[in-house]
């Protein structure tokens, strides 16, 4: 093909390299948009949730999924029995654990797991920290908050009420309702930290979805296609003489 003084002479090998590595440059770059626009949804979805009204919970199970992001509350009488420490929890570079206790909710016979913020560990890791639960009646608040599935255990012990496992590596739900009689309710509530339910550190972070970090891989990978077209056409063009 020839333009003006110019002409297009592709060779054979850099032809087929071009045509099987910008599809999958391009493909790259939508997959990363793709998870953009995911995030950025359920971003304007904790955005939109985080002001809007107080759901009270009652015995009705949660519908995790319309929840997500939302404020509740509720009330009832705390159950230290069965209470967990979440281990290797680090705030302001200390480590501790989060305090989690479950909630018998008045007027019912199902739990809901109250994460009542950060304690410290202390100087000797073997001795636990006492932590102190009121024994009345409290009103619980706070965000609904469901626990992630993916990470890895390093014990599979199993626990039982005669032998009860204070310390947990992660906060497993489908371990804790193995291991306890009574119904518990799909969601963890992170206390607010202006509530006076006998609560610890409650500086909870805003989730960080990495919406920015999505684009700008995306914005890596078209620029890399539109490179090697660059490349394919300067290389495969030659000016007649």
């Amino acid at each position: 093909m020839q333009i003006h003084n110019y002409r297009f002479q592709p060779k054979l090998k850099p032809t087929i390299a071009t045509l099987l590595v910008l599809p999958l440059l391009i493909s790259l770059g939508l997959w990363q948009s793709g998870k953009a626009d995911q995030k950025q949804i359920m971003q304007d979805l904790y955005d939109k949730k985080e002001n809007a009204v107080v759901i009270h919970v009652g015995s009705e199970e949660l519908d995790v999924k319309s929840v997500r992001y939302s404020k509740i509350e509720t009330h009832g009488y705390y159950e230290p029995e069965y209470q967990i420490l979440i281990d290797n929890q680090v705030y302001k570079g200390q480590a501790g654990y989060h305090v989690v206790t479950p909630l018998h909710i008045a007027g019912s016979e199902i739990r809901i797991l109250v994460n009542r913020g950060w304690i410290p560990l202390g100087v000797d890791r073997n001795i636990l920290p006492t932590i102190n639960t009121p024994k009345n009646e409290v009103e619980v608040v706070g965000l609904v908050q469901l626990p992630s599935s993916k990470y890895i255990e390093l014990s599979n012990q199993t626990t039982s009420k005669l032998d009860w496992q204070l310390v947990w590596q992660n906060l497993d739900i489908d371990r804790y309702k193995k291991v306890v009689t009574f119904k518990i309710q799909p969601a963890v509530l992170l206390l607010d930290p202006v509530s006076a339910a006998g609560g610890y550190v409650r500086d909870w972070p805003k989730p960080n979805l990495g919406i920015d970090v999505n684009r700008g891989y995306a914005i890596q990978w078209y620029l890399m296609a539109l490179a090697l077209i660059v490349i394919y056409f300067s290389t495969n063009i030659k000016k007649i003489h």
